[in-house]
C-alpha cells in the first residue's frame, strides 16, 4: 500500500461533479483539498493558503487552465501546476510544457495516475529553495560587463549554432537554465519546444518515467499511455538539469539515448526515434565521480562535447554594480515602487559580500530590499541593516572594532544572550517585518525572505505569528 501523501491541492475545475469527485479521492490520499471553480477565485485563494500543488482543468469559461498558468507562473514561480484535459494529444502537451505546466492528465482521470503526478509534483515542490532554478525572465544572470562574461556569452552563440551537447557548468545560482534557453533560443531549433527535466527532484522510476514516457500498464498509475519529456522535445531542445545526480542505473538508459537518439517508454518494445538537441547542466565536479565509479566515463565523454563554465559571481565582482542596478530598476516596477538609487556606500556594501548563491542570491536580496527600504536612495545603513536581517542567507557582519581610548562595552551586556537566542530573535523580526512590509500578503512575505510559502508558515507556528 502506498504511504498517504502529505501536502495541499488547490483543485480549479468548473464541473461541480468533477470538482467533489477528485476531491474526496485526494483527500482520501491523505491530502488537505481546497477547491475553486473559476481562475480568478484559484488566484485569490493562492494569496491567502499555503498551496503545494495547483491541479487545474484546461476548458473553463472566463480564465482558461492554461491562462491561470500564466499567472500563477507570474506570482508563484515555483509552485507546481498539473492541467486536465480530455483531449490528451501530444501537441496540447507540449503547449503546456512550454507554458510552464508540470505535468498533465487526461479526463476520465484515473485514481492511480493522477495521484502518482500529484506525487511527482509534490516532491518538485519539496525540492530545497535554494536548489531551484531562478524565477522569471528577468533572472539578469548575462547582465554585466565582466570579461568572464563576455567570453561565455560567445561560446554560447558559437555553440547554438550546431547540433552538438552543450554541458552547462558551474556553482548554483550562476544562470545555467538561462544559458541553456539562450542556445535553444539563437539555434536552428528556436521555433521547436524548449523542455525542461530536473534530474535531481526525481527519484530513478519516476525520473525514467518523465524522461521516456511509460505505455498504459506499464506500473501501477499508468492508466493512458503517456509521452516523456524525449518525446515532447522532437524538433526542439531538451534541457537536463543537474545531470550529474541521476543514478547508473539512469546513467545507462541516457547513454543509449545520447549515442543512438532512440528509445522505448516504459513497459514498451517499439522502439522510438526522436530528433533532439541536448543542454545538460551540473553544479558537480563530473571528473570526481567518473574517479570515483558513480558516473559513466562514456557518459561523460558523450555530455562534454561543448563544455561551458559559468563563473560564480565572486569570480566576475565588476558585475555586481550592472546586475543590482538592473535588479533594482526590475523589481521596482515589479512591485509598484518610483526608481531606486544605490549611494557608494551602499554599492560598495554589495560588492563587500561574498554571495555563496550567486546571481539568484543577488536577486533575492535587492527585491527585499526593493519592498523593505523606504528609498528611493538606498544607503549603506539600509543595505547592512538588511544584511543583518538575513542570517541564514548571507552572515551577519561584524560588528565594528572599539575605536582606541572610547568607552568599554559594559560588563555582562552580553550576558543570557546565546547566538541561538540571538539568530531567533534576528528570524522573528525578519517574518514580522516581511508580513509588515508586504501588507500581510504571506506569498508576497515568503518571496520576500527567499523561502517557500509552506516554510514561511511553519516559521510562522514555530514563532506564534498565526
Amino acid at each position: 500500500m502506498a504511504e498517504p501523501l502529505k501536502g495541499s491541492v488547490l483543485l480549479v475545475d468548473d464541473d461541480p461533479a468533477v470538482a467533489k469527485v477528485l476531491g474526496a479521492l485526494l483527500g482520501q490520499a491523505g491530502l488537505s483539498v481546497h477547491t475553486a471553480s473559476r481562475g480568478d477565485e484559484a488566484l485569490a485563494l493562492l494569496g491567502r493558503k499555503p498551496i503545494d500543488v495547483v491541479v487545474s482543468d484546461v476548458r473553463m469559461p472566463g480564465m482558461s487552465g492554461l491562462e491561470l498558468l500564466a499567472e500563477v507562473g507570474r506570482s508563484w514561480p515555483d509552485l507546481p501546476v498539473i492541467l486536465l484535459t480530455a483531449h490528451g494529444t501530444v501537441p496540447l502537451a507540449v503547449e503546456a510544457m512550454k507554458a510552464g505546466a508540470t505535468d498533465f492528465a487526461l479526463k476520465p482521470f484515473d485514481r492511480e495516475e493522477i495521484l502518482f503526478s500529484i506525487r511527482k509534483a509534490l516532491l518538485r515542490a519539496q525540492q530545497p529553495e535554494a536548489s531551484r532554478p531562478p524565477a522569471g525572465k528577468d533572472a539578469g544572470s548575462f547582465v554585466g560587463r565582466s570579461s568572464a562574461m563576455s567570453s561565455v556569452q560567445a561560446l554560447l552563440a558559437r555553440a547554438a549554432a550546431g547540433t552538438a551537447t552543450v554541458l552547462l557548468r558551474g556553482e548554483s545560482g550562476t544562470g545555467k537554465e538561462l544559458a541553456a534557453k539562450a542556445v535553444h533560443d539563437a539555434s536552428p531549433r528556436h521555433a521547436g519546444p524548449f523542455v525542461k527535466l530536473h534530474c535531481a527532484a526525481l527519484p530513478d522510476t519516476l525520473l525514467e518515467s518523465e524522461l521516456f514516457g511509460y505505455e498504459k500498464g506499464a506500473f501501477t498509475g499508468a492508466a493512458t499511455r503517456k509521452p516523456g519529456r524525449v518525446e515532447l522535445a522532437h524538433g526542439g531542445t531538451l534541457f537536463l538539469d543537474e545531470i550529474g545526480d541521476i543514478t547508473p542505473q539512469v546513467q545507462v538508459k541516457l547513454l543509449r539515448l545520447l549515442q543512438e537518439r532512440e528509445f522505448e517508454r516504459l513497459g514498451g518494445t517499439q522502439t522510438l526515434k526522436v530528433d533532439v538537441r541536448f543542454v545538460a547542466a551540473t553544479h558537480r565536479d563530473l571528473e570526481t565521480l567518473v574517479r570515483e565509479g558513480t558516473f559513466r566515463e562514456d557518459l561523460f565523454y558523450r555530455l562534454n562535447v561543448v563544455p561551458v563554465w559559468l563563473p560564480p559571481l565572486r569570480a566576475r565582482p565588476e558585475d555586481i554594480e550592472p546586475l543590482a542596478r538592473h535588479f533594482l530598476d526590475v523589481h521596482a516596477r515589479a512591485n509598484g515602487r518610483p526608481p531606486f538609487t544605490l549611494t557608494p556606500e551602499g554599492l560598495a556594501t554589495l560588492c563587500a559580500q561574498p554571495w555563496p548563491g550567486n546571481v539568484r542570491q543577488l536577486q533575492n536580496f535587492i527585491e527585499r530590499l526593493v519592498v523593505l527600504s523606504d528609498g528611493p536612495l538606498l544607503t549603506g545603513d539600509e543595505v547592512r541593516r538588511e544584511l543583518e536581517r538575513q542570517p541564514g542567507i548571507i552572515p551577519l557582519l561584524p560588528a565594528p572594532a572599539p575605536v582606541p581610548g572610547g568607552p568599554a562595552a559594559a560588563p555582562g551586556a552580553s550576558e543570557g544572550r546565546t547566538l541561538e537566542s540571538q539568530r531567533k530573535e534576528t528570524e522573528r523580526q525578519a517574518l514580522v517585518d516581511a508580513l509588515k512590509s508586504a501588507g500581510d500578503n504571506r506569498t508576497l512575505a515568503a518571496r520576500l525572505l527567499g523561502i517557500s510559502r509552506r516554510t514561511l508558515y511553519n516559521k510562522l507556528e514555530e514563532y506564534g505569528l498565526v
